[in-house]
């Protein structure tokens, strides 16, 4: 007599990826199980989607996926066996209704913060907070200069420097619907990108001269930082500069800009970059756990906002093609 014994491989829904380039599809995946103690079960409830996870799919990050087909997502929240829910970053995909994480990459979510507010504010937080204090070393009483706020870092920035003490926070943008909502979060001074360049210049100089500008956060790079530099550059022997630190994180309007040496020799200028390369471990280690628990805690108490777009994951696709909201960060809900 002949025994045939059948292996049945438990299948979960998920953001499947088949081909560099390509959206993610909805469709059975296996679950993901540990391989030892230190890699954790969670039963995924929100994910959000973000720049890194799109260049990771494209092909043209530097961690592209590589082992396809492969389920997308690098963090999201969920529930461990025990049931506490937290945010973690994944070993396997995230945007699924399973994935594992490392026993030391969660973060217990408070009540008072729903899933998609979770899910959307880490990768947010990172893009501000950490350039805040580690880099533009932001000070209570100082003046502060968003370039480029309109997007869901730069309105989570401005509500950060101000939870940091900045005393005057001036926001700029090219989006008029969200520049509208920037004096609600905090900033002082709103100045929209779209403007003549000659009248751009103008404004921003008689901002700083008004209210002398310690720190720039930069978000766009490209043709407005230059003038943000021009506005800030001093005016020969006898006009005394005053240190301004430009912290940029993004380049939405351009990667290279000319910047002649006179420029800096003529200012207290100090350049420096905030991304995952430049953030040293020490930082990145207090980041997860002191600074991001304290912005949960912000946004469990009303005091820290981020906008949200959900889609439920079944719908991941034609989202992932379709989504083209930079005010709002989307977010894949598990279920309904």
């Amino acid at each position: 007599m002949k025994f045939v014994f059948q292996i049945t491989i438990k299948k979960m829904k998920a953001a499947v990826l088949h081909q560099l380039g390509s959206a993610p599809r909805y469709e059975d995946f296996p679950d993901p199980k540990p391989a030892n103690d230190e890699e954790l079960l969670l039963t995924i409830k929100a994910a959000s989607i973000k720049n890194l996870d799109r260049g990771r799919a494209s092909g043209q990050h530097y961690a592209s996926h590589t082992n396809l087909p492969e389920v997308v997502g690098m963090d999201g929240v969920g529930l461990l066996q025990d049931g506490t829910r937290v945010y973690a970053t994944g070993i396997t995909g995230m945007i699924a209704e399973k994935a594992l994480t490392s026993a030391h990459r969660y973060i217990p979510v408070p009540n008072g913060v729903d899933d998609a507010t979770a899910a959307a504010l880490p990768n947010a937080v990172l893009g501000s907070a950490v350039a805040l204090r580690y880099k533009a070393q932001l000070q209570p009483g100082q003046t502060i200069l968003i370039n480029g706020a309109t997007g869901v870092t730069g309105k989570v920035a401005i509500q950060i420097a101000k939870h940091y003490g900045a005393s005057y926070i001036i926001a700029t943008g090219r989006n008029p619907k969200q520049l509208a909502k920037l004096s609600a979060l905090g900033a002082n001074e709103v100045i929209s990108l779209k403007q003549d360049d000659k009248d751009l210049l103008a404004q921003l100089k008689t901002i700083n001269e008004q209210h002398p500008i310690d720190v720039v956060l930069d978000y766009t790079w490209g043709k407005p930082i230059k003038l943000i530099i021009q506005s800030l550059k001093g005016g020969g022997m006898h006009h005394i500069s005053r240190k301004v630190r430009i912290v940029t994180v993004g380049s939405m309007a351009g990667e290279d800009i000319s910047l002649s040496s006179g420029t800096l020799r003529s200012s207290a200028i100090e350049l420096l970059g905030s991304g995952i390369g430049s953030i040293l471990p020490e930082e990145m280690h207090e980041y997860r756990v002191s600074i991001l628990p304290e912005m949960f805690q912000l946004a469990a108490d009303g005091k820290l906002n981020i906008d949200t777009d959900t889609v439920l994951l079944k719908d991941v696709e034609q989202a992932w093609l379709t989504h083209n909201n930079p005010g709002s960060r989307l977010v894949v809900m598990m279920h309904n």
